[in-house]
């Protein structure tokens, strides 16, 4: 049940590092990357589905790939609640794909595209890290393939028609204060948060009350995300609703008959796109709402491609389990049918330490027994996935701080839990190297016992009860107080007869509860609803708790402030 690896060097964010180690940019760079038609072949993608941006960057036309009935396994990489010291889960999720090719499994990893929002706020770039990292990483980090700027664009043509709309005599009767879908850009400028639209009188438009949300939050990138083909993404951007008549009667993106522009702006975006990691396993890296304001997983059509292509699929979902694996599971797998045969909790004693009250700048002592009191929301999340019906196997993600007694208590408590576990360094050795083989061995053996996927509650279930389940089952909150605007929406979900949709909760990544101050196990705590969106669109309703803004602001000391250009024009500072 256990595996326990021996101890790298020391490393940073997420893994170990002297102050001689080398970058993640410099250990990208160092890399050699394959053609990407060699990587193609590799995954059985036929030349002609295929479409080249530069040597090492593709899309696929899904309807190019051959015909299969082939289904692969999906293996769902979570986490504990996320804290400062970092647990490195997308490191883990490439370094376990790699060590799953490395043991002669056709294997593929299915994630999501990078935000440039908390690229050059403070998260810095996201596609692994150390020696296990997805390429090109800069391309990656830095527009890509221009997914986002496509959904911008669609969503922001949306916006542009409904004024217009309204400018030209507003035949629909839409109610301009109660127009509710925003504008969106794909950075953080809280700024944007509130604005006023259609001043400097009657040529310029009809004044009304508007604002911004970061691309990753709008309802066009989960569409995107959770839509199965090109016609699912025309049916389901019809089915947005933008807004309302003065009688209050909804009024979709159909109704406006903007569904078809839209598409068009999306007809490349939606195709996945193509990449490698170091050590040459396919990737594909395709969409990317966020987790904590909205369903955190990337786009259904990459993972249903990656399952006809490849024997194991591993993919990932946003921040700890408590949110991005629960809209996995009671979202994305509902309407993809891409339920996880095995799922992987990645922590770290670091974060364990922090969830046992230890500060950040007292991570670096050895504390056996902070990582024992920081084990409760571990043993949280584990309880959580066995309710959907699975087992999961714990990833330790080890730092080279970690002493052999705190990593051997984090293996006894699992063991003690009944869990699966291994300590893995696939950013010091890498998956392709030794770093994961302990921990591609306990998923293997999960595989082979897999469980039974179960939603967690049933969609018949008023909107009130399914918020009222994840409060108690997942969070383990003792009830649920939702504000009067909140229960007036309620109202309006019943009478326009969006009950059976799920539940989307936009909540803090930092805790269970709303309160991003309670750490480890919180409970009996209140959860505060304070606005209800549909997304008749996405399909899902979307529970805003506590104080969670949907356009994030930067920081005093953004990251961006220490990247640049060099004389050569290779980026400086992303990493």
């Amino acid at each position: 049940m256990t595996a326990l690896a021996s101890s790298p060097g020391a490393r940073d964010s997420g893994s170990s590092a002297s102050t001689a180690a080398p970058t993640d940019l410099e250990i990208a760079r160092a890399a050699t990357l394959r053609p990407i038609e060699e990587i193609a072949e590799r995954a059985g993608i036929p030349a002609d589905a295929l479409e080249l941006y530069g040597r090492y960057k593709a899309k696929i036309d899904v309807a190019r790939l051959p015909d299969a009935d082939h289904r692969g396994h999906v293996v769902l990489v979570s986490a504990i609640s996320p804290t400062p010291a970092g647990e490195g889960k997308s490191t883990l999720t490439v370094g376990l794909a790699d060590a799953l090719s490395r043991a002669g499994k056709r294997t593929m990893i299915a994630i999501r595209e990078p935000s440039l929002g908390p690229i050059l706020g403070m998260k810095g770039g996201a596609t692994g890290g150390g020696r296990s990292q997805v390429l090109p990483m800069e391309d990656i980090n830095l527009h890509f393939t221009g997914d986002f700027h496509a959904i911008t664009a669609a969503n922001n043509a949306l916006c542009a028609l409904i004024d217009n709309h309204v400018f030209q005599g507003n035949a629909l009767q839409i109610d301009p204060r109660r127009v509710t879908f925003k504008r969106v850009m794909d950075m953080n400028d809280r700024s944007l948060r509130d604005i006023v639209i259609g001043l400097g009188g009657p040529t310029q438009g009809v004044p009304r009350e508007a604002g911004f949300d970061i691309t990753v939050a709008s309802e066009v990138m989960a569409v995107f995300c959770l839509a199965s083909s090109v016609e699912d993404l025309k049916e389901r951007l019809g089915r947005i609703t933008f807004g309302y008549t003065y009688d209050r009667r909804p009024l979709t993106v159909a109704d406006l008959g903007a569904a078809g522009v839209m598409a068009m702006l999306l007809k490349d975006a939606i195709k996945p796109n193509l990449v490698q990691t170091i050590a040459g396993t396919p990737a594909l890296v395709h969409g990317g709402p966020f987790a904590n304001i909205a369903h955190g997983c990337n786009s259904a059509l990459a993972t249903t491609t990656a399952r006809r292509l490849a024997d194991i699929v591993v993919t990932e979902a946003g921040f700890g389990a408590d949110l991005g694996a629960e809209k996995f599971m009671d979202i994305k797998a509902r309407y993809a049918d891409v339920a996880p045969s095995a799922v992987v909790l990645v922590a770290t004693v670091r974060a364990l330490k922090m969830h046992g009250g230890v500060p950040k700048d007292g991570l670096a002592a050895p504390d056996a027994a902070a990582v024992e009191r920081g084990f409760a929301n571990l043993a949280r999340h584990l309880e959580n996935i066995r309710k959907f019906g699975l087992e999961p196997v714990v990833a330790v993600n080890r730092f080279g701080t970690d002493t052999p007694e705190e990593l051997d208590a984090v293996v006894r408590l699992c063991g003690s839990a009944g869990a699966r576990v291994a300590v893995a360094d696939v950013w010091g050795r890498g998956g392709g190297g030794d770093g994961g083989d302990d921990l591609a061995r306990e998923v293997l053996a999960a595989l082979e016992e897999p469980g039974t996927y179960r939603p967690l509650y049933p969609l018949e279930m008023s909107v009130e009860e399914k918020i009222a389940t994840v409060v108690r089952e997942v969070y383990r909150g003792a009830g649920v107080e939702f504000s009067e605007q909140a229960r007036r929406t309620l109202a309006q979900i019943h009478e326009n007869g969006w009950d059976r949709l799920p539940v989307c909760m936009a909540k803090t990544q930092y805790s269970f509860s709303d309160n991003p101050a309670l750490l480890g196990a919180p409970e009996g705590f209140t959860v505060h609803v304070r606005e209800l969106w549909p997304r008749t669109g996405a399909g899902f309703i979307v529970a805003v708790t506590g104080t969670l803004m949907t356009m994030p602001g930067l920081p005093k000391v953004p990251a961006a402030m220490r990247m640049d250009l060099d004389d050569d024009g290779q980026v400086v500072g992303l990493f």
